[in-house]
């Protein structure tokens, strides 16, 4: 598998697990119509129809790409991690029973961690 290369700042979150700044990160209030891969592998994570504002800082999901987030039990016992199915990754964490969404689901996910492509028209 070909990894992209990361700044020191993405490999802080992606592979060491810290956590951006909330409300600093570059989708946290970004709409556009696409998909969210990951920055490490360029797997496809998310769908821009899947995103809402949970006015928690960060990107917020109330669903992903069928098989492309793993999840894991957090070290601290409490939350659950999830990582990128393809590569293990770091994301973020997902949260269930908030209500902000039909799917009562909250992947919370650092900005650092994703890019953005827009999706290609179906021929």
């Amino acid at each position: 598998m070909k990894l992209n290369k990361l700044t020191e700042a993405e490999k802080s979150v992606i592979l060491y697990k810290a956590t951006e700044r909330p409300f600093s990160g570059k989708y946290y209030e970004f709409n556009e119509e696409g998909v969210y891969l990951c920055k490490h592998c360029n797997a496809p994570l998310y769908k821009s129809k899947d995103k809402f504002d949970a006015h928690c800082g960060w990107p917020s999901f109330d669903d992903a790409i069928a098989g492309a987030v793993k999840r894991v039990r957090d070290t601290d016992g409490y939350r659950t991690e999830i990582i990128c199915a393809n590569c293990g990754a770091h994301l973020g964490h997902v949260f269930e029973g908030e209500g902000f969404t039909k799917k009562d689901t909250r992947y919370c996910v650092n900005s650092i961690y994703l890019k953005f492509q827009i999706e290609a028209p179906l021929k």
